[in-house]
Formats: C-alpha cells, structure tokens, sequence
C-alpha cells in the first residue's frame, strides 16, 4: 500500500481522489455530553473525536497565584485505531496531549487571569479531555478542532459558598480570545500533503504541525516529528498551512452558527 501511495503522490493523486491540499469533510457538533461544562464531537472524514470540559475551583500554582489552570489529557483506545493499546498512556497519546495543550497556552486562547477567583487562594481549572472514537488521519488537526469548539462552548458552573455547584451551569462562558487553528502538513516522498487517511500517514517520514491565530495569521506554536526539513520545506508548508488554515478556520466557525 506504501508504495501504491507513494507513487499516486508523485504524480499529485490520492487514493480518495483528493487534491493534494484538500481537506476532507468536516462535521461538528456541540453538547454532547449531559455531564461536561462544554463538549464538541468533530468528524472530519471517518476521524471521529469527542472532547470533553470540566472546571473546578483549585487552589493556583505558587508561580501563578492569580491564574488559572489548564490540563489536556487524552485516552486513545485500541477501538478507534489498532495502533493504540490498552494500559497506561502511551507516547502518541503523550504527544496529542501536548501539542494540543502547547497550541491554545501559545495562541492566548484563554485569558488565564481572569480565571482567577481570589488571588492565592481560589482559581478555575480547566480539565480538557480527548476521546477519539475512530482514527482515520489526521487525528491531531480533528483533535485541535474539537478542543476549540468545547472551549467555545463551555460555560462556568455555579460557584456558591465557596463550592463549585456542578450539576447547575451558570450564564458565564469562559473568558476567551481570537480562535485559533491546528494546520499539520505531512511529508510523503518530496510532496506536501493535508490530512492524510491513515494509509498516507504511516506513508510519511515527516510532518508540520503549525497553530494560527486568524484574523492576523499569527503562528502560535510549531510542532515536527520525523526527518528533517530544509529551510525551503519549512517556508512552503508555512505558506499551506497559512493559506488552508484560513480556510478552515473560516469553516469551523461556520459550522458553529
């Protein structure tokens, strides 16, 4: 199957009859969990992922005493890709996890400060949790995705009495900037390519993964796993990624009216 992929990039096909650059279909869906404070399923082609928000009052870091808290986790199960185990967290669901994490700390998606209740004493946590229900490709961009959107959605729970009152939701959403977006662009032969089917990705020995604020085209974050690249394929996937980014973010939004 490599090789029957390698030789359809080289001549710019794919095996779905995509374009090289073309993005599969996106679905979006928000409030899907009963129990979470925000939750977003996405599907992008057969990739399906869950993400869910909790949030909790805690007492702050000692480096941040009037900040709030963000944690990423992400539980990949052998139902949704043979490559995933049962047992511990494994080093790609390490690694989805904190390009995630790095991407919205990087973008300034959340106002930390303002997550702060008392100063030293009380802060807001914010738990984000992944469940992939299917790997398809490109569970990383699905993954950012899902994340944003659960975020967008979120609202704080009751804080009464000093006690977080879960079961009851207040008005109050969580206080926010410019969305960004998550752009991976993989290396398959000396072509580039846009989420990849899982086939094209065990094809690839490189990728890119950039995180974008739009408007403004601000590059957050950065992220390469693989081979090296030249000064010249870092430029070109930067101008893809920026170009389809773009695109996408306009895309995602739209799906959330």
């Amino acid at each position: 199957m490599q090789k029957k992929i390698e030789e359809l990039i080289i001549k710019e096909k794919r095996i779905d009859g995509r374009d090289l650059k073309e993005y599969r279909e996106l679905s979006v869906k928000t409030g899907i969990s009963a129990k979470a404070e925000g939750s977003a399923w996405v599907k992008l082609g057969d990739t399906e992922i869950i993400a869910g928000i909790k949030l909790d009052a805690i007492e702050p870091y000692r480096d941040s005493p009037n900040e709030g808290v963000l944690s990423v986790g992400a539980e990949l199960s052998p139902l949704s890709s043979s490559n995933f185990e049962s047992g511990p967290p494994q080093i790609q669901a390490i690694e989805l996890a904190r390009i995630i994490d790095r991407g919205i700390r990087n973008s300034e998606f959340i106002d930390f400060k303002k997550l702060c209740i008392k100063e030293k004493e009380k802060v807001w946590s914010v738990a984000l949790d992944l469940y992939p229900i299917n790997d398809a490709g490109s569970l990383i961009d699905a993954a950012f995705i899902a994340s944003v959107v659960a975020l967008k959605e979120a609202f704080f729970p009751e804080y009464k009495d000093d006690e977080v009152q879960h079961e009851e939701l207040s008005n109050k959403k969580l206080p926010l900037k410019e969305m960004p977006i998550n752009v991976t662009v993989y290396k398959i032969d000396n072509k580039l390519v846009l989420d990849p089917v899982s086939e094209e990705e065990d094809a690839s020995n490189t990728r890119l993964t950039f995180t974008i604020t739009f408007p403004g085209e601000t590059i957050n974050a950065m992220q390469k796993t693989g081979k090296e690249l030249s000064e010249e394929e870092i430029l070109e996937m930067e101008e893809i990624a920026l170009k389809e980014g773009k695109k996408l973010h306009a895309k995602v939004l739209s799906l959330m009216k």
